[in-house]
């Protein structure tokens, strides 16, 4: 199998969530590699920032609250019109709240359903719509958790359900275009624990946390962005599998649940 991402350079790639952490890092692996890149996010200006600073490819922020509907419809539709149709869709943007599921916010739990499974569902339909209506092969990924296989942490509440809905979600997409007979692929990525604002960098944290994250390894933004370069390159015939289309990238030494 030879790996490239020649098909990919001056197509188009939207990320999600990608002002900082996993998005950031896979959004500025992906312009290295000369695709154009749209960055979703609330916080445009730290993605316009690193723009600047990037000295290959193009990458462009985009104003967009993945708990509003009309926000991603409004992103697609610039993106289309000024970059041109979607071939590569990264779902990363996700949000996760500490807390016991038994003492839980119902407004936390709508906002990280709303961000981690319906913003997803409905980006995943309009890139697939695009590329249909293109004859686009493209290929859709999921930033996934291991939290969406398997819970080994405590105070998480329904950050693991939306995980595990975001496994499901993988698997019925590829089924849906199986049966369209579409040769668009959908990949599902699952990190272990990485430093990011919303794991070990945040600011919020309880001191259980802090110790918590203190006294276990982990991965870097970049392994994640490794991750989905490497899916990517694959040939448009290969699906990336290793459990039901899953490409589990864990650091060296993490317990296993």
């Amino acid at each position: 199998m030879v790996l490239s991402m020649d098909r990919w350079v001056g197509k188009v790639a939207i990320v999600t969530g990608a002002s900082s952490g996993i998005g950031a890092a896979i959004a500025d692996a992906l312009v290295s590699k000369g695709l154009i890149v749209a960055g979703l996010a609330r916080r445009t200006d730290l993605i316009e920032n690193r723009a600047k600073q990037l000295k290959n490819g193009k990458l462009y922020a985009v104003k967009a609250d993945m708990t509003v509907e009309k926000d991603i419809l409004d992103a697609f539709k610039w993106v289309s019109e000024n970059l041109g149709p979607v071939h590569v869709l990264i779902n990363n943007a996700g949000f996760a709240k500490e807390g016991l599921l038994t003492e839980g916010e119902t407004e936390i739990w709508r906002k990280i359903l709303e961000i981690n499974v319906l913003g997803l569902c409905i980006a995943t339909r309009e890139a697939v719509k695009i590329m249909k209506t293109n004859g686009i092969n493209g290929h859709v990924i999921h930033i996934n958790s291991i939290l969406g296989h398997s819970i080994n942490m405590l105070k998480v509440n329904v950050y693991p359900a939306t995980k595990f809905g975001v496994t499901a979600l993988t698997e019925t997409l590829r089924q849906e275009l199986i049966s369209l007979e579409s040769k668009i692929k959908v990949t599902s990525i699952s990190p272990g624990l990485v430093a990011t604002e919303m794991t070990s960098l945040r600011k919020d944290l309880s001191e259980e946390r802090k110790k918590l994250f203190g006294s276990r390894p982990l991965l870097n933004p970049e392994d994640i962005a490794d991750g989905v370069v490497y899916a990517l390159s694959t040939p448009e015939h290969v699906q990336v599998s290793v459990k039901v289309h899953e490409l589990t990238i864990k650091p060296l030494g993490e317990p296993t649940a």
